[in-house]
């Protein structure tokens, strides 16, 4: 465990400064560096390259020429050992990488170690997958032979979000990768370092030079430039919505395809005949994890009338009872807002909410970490019984605060659950079977999870309707959206 007080910033002196292109560190071309601030402390740790077209323009022309010069002319099975090598790689280094996402993101150290276990898994999985992306062969008739063929599709863009850096970055790079594609990485900019220290653990791992590329900065500076690239060929962006349209807007000038991982406003519907305890632990992890910046985090608790006093009365001595504080620090288990930027976006809904007079069933306020008077802090919130179309319903606060909504029944629920433009994730809980698989049906949602929320893992689909995005991530069906295929038919 890391003192935070006299240990992080030693570490911090550690982390890479300069973009990783090419296989090897390099300066930007503008000279400049840019600050990355610890969360928990809310002061600067480290600094990282500002990025701009040129630096992009660079990373480009390098996974193009390795693209076609030696990846895509890599064996299926060679790609896939050296995903599998990386993975073990990412393991050996998993306290490192941990770490590092504590300090950029602000999140617990606990919570760190499952997204390194979790990126470690993503390319076991796809090493796995990467010679058993197969063709067809179609019918024809006797005088023909008619088959497809699956072929890397080129270079692509990975854009990075702030809330999960390392993993939201394996599980694009990964599929990317054992397809036969290389890849341009823009990490946030207030999360730089795990995925450059990925970069440099792919090229140990045996990844040739070029295949993987990381340029940081801003996204007017570096992530524009690289969206609209023309030499780009798929863009897999995870993020905002209204950022998420603009990145499509750039792409499309390339007939360039795009995997979009937007907004979430996910209801957790819970029933009168639920196993209360079971649904307590997952209501509590749904939106409290990582203070609640998760895209898919159950931000709207759709519940019945006849069990929701009772409900509420644990759930919010569940709240109180999380210790907030600093990620690197022992016992902690609710950590810090990216920014001060958005600590003040969660705090404007809030105190929307409360001049709205809704119901502050607990928290509601501005924290600061106990044990230094430091940080961007929230408190776990929970505001009770509100009207479907109130803004805390509606639209996505990315931050520890929970939307209740009342319902008399499960025809009821599934209503609520259907009553904003966003359709990412929905869980439910009932002891029902024949009731869970009708609502399954019937929410709209690009994955629904049953008795248990975040139910999955690499192997399941993972991607949103509507407002929440196109495509989808995770699952054999990522390695497709890095593909495209070629018919080939012939006269015998």
């Amino acid at each position: 465990m890391v003192d935070v007080s006299t240990s992080a910033a030693a570490f911090s002196d550690s982390l890479p400064s300069a973009h990783f292109i090419d296989g090897e560190w390099r300066k930007p071309q503008s000279g400049n560096l840019m600050e990355t601030f610890d969360p928990g402390r809310a002061e600067p740790h480290a600094r990282f390259a500002a990025g701009t077209a040129e630096d992009v323009a660079e990373a480009v022309a390098s996974a193009k020429r390795a693209q076609r010069d030696e990846w895509r002319k890599t064996t299926p099975a060679e790609r896939g050992r050296i995903l599998m090598r990386a993975a073990e790689l990412i393991r050996q280094n998993a306290e490192r990488l941990a770490i590092a996402e504590v300090l950029d993101s602000g999140k617990t150290l606990g919570e760190a170690r499952g997204d390194v276990r979790g990126s470690a898994r993503a390319f076991e999985y796809y090493a796995g997958a990467a010679d058993k992306h197969e063709g067809k062969a179609f019918p024809l008739g006797p005088d023909y032979t008619s088959y497809s063929i699956e072929e890397p599709i080129g270079v692509t863009a990975h854009i990075v979000p702030w809330n999960y850096p390392l993993s939201t970055a394996c599980r694009s790079i990964a599929p990317a990768l054992a397809a036969g594609c290389t890849a341009v990485v823009k990490p946030a900019e207030q999360t730089p370092m795990t995925a450059l220290l990925l970069a440099e653990i792919l090229v140990q791992a045996g990844l040739p030079r070029g295949v993987c590329n990381v340029v940081t900065g801003t996204g007017i500076s570096a992530g524009a430039p690289l969206v609209s690239h023309p030499d780009v060929r798929h863009v897999t962006f995870t993020g905002s919505t209204v950022t998420g349209i603009n990145v499509m807007k750039a792409a499309a000038q390339n007939v360039a395809s795009v995997t979009l991982e937007l907004g979430g406003k996910s209801p957790n519907i819970v029933l009168a005949d639920a196993d209360i305890e079971l649904a307590l632990d997952n209501v509590v992890g749904a939106i409290f994890e990582n203070a609640g910046q998760i895209c898919s985090a159950g931000s709207r608790l759709v519940i019945e009338r006849s069990i929701h006093a009772e409900f509420i009365e644990k759930l919010v001595a569940r709240a109180r009872a999380l210790r907030i504080g600093h990620g690197l620090t022992e016992g902690v288990n609710f950590g810090a807002i990216n920014s001060a930027e958005h600590l003040a976006k969660v705090a404007s809904y809030v105190e929307g909410a409360k001049a709205r007079g809704i119901s502050i069933a607990t928290g509601g306020n501005v924290a600061v970490d106990p044990a230094t008077g430091k940080g961007w802090f929230f408190e776990p919130t929970v505001l009770d019984d509100v009207k479907w179309d109130d803004p805390v319903v509606q639209e996505e606060i990315f931050g520890p605060v929970l939307a209740v909504q009342v319902v008399d029944s499960a025809e009821e629920a599934v209503e609520a659950a259907n009553c904003t433009d966003y359709a990412l994730a929905a869980g439910l809980f009932t002891k029902d079977l024949t009731r869970a698989l009708r609502i399954a049906r019937d929410v709209d949602a690009g994955q629904v999870y049953v008795n248990e929320y975040f139910a999955g893992g690499i192997e399941t689909p993972f991607g949103g309707n509507r407002r929440s995005g196109i495509g989808r991530e995770k699952g054999l069906v990522a390695v497709t959206s890095y593909c495209k295929t070629k018919a080939v038919s012939i006269r015998i």
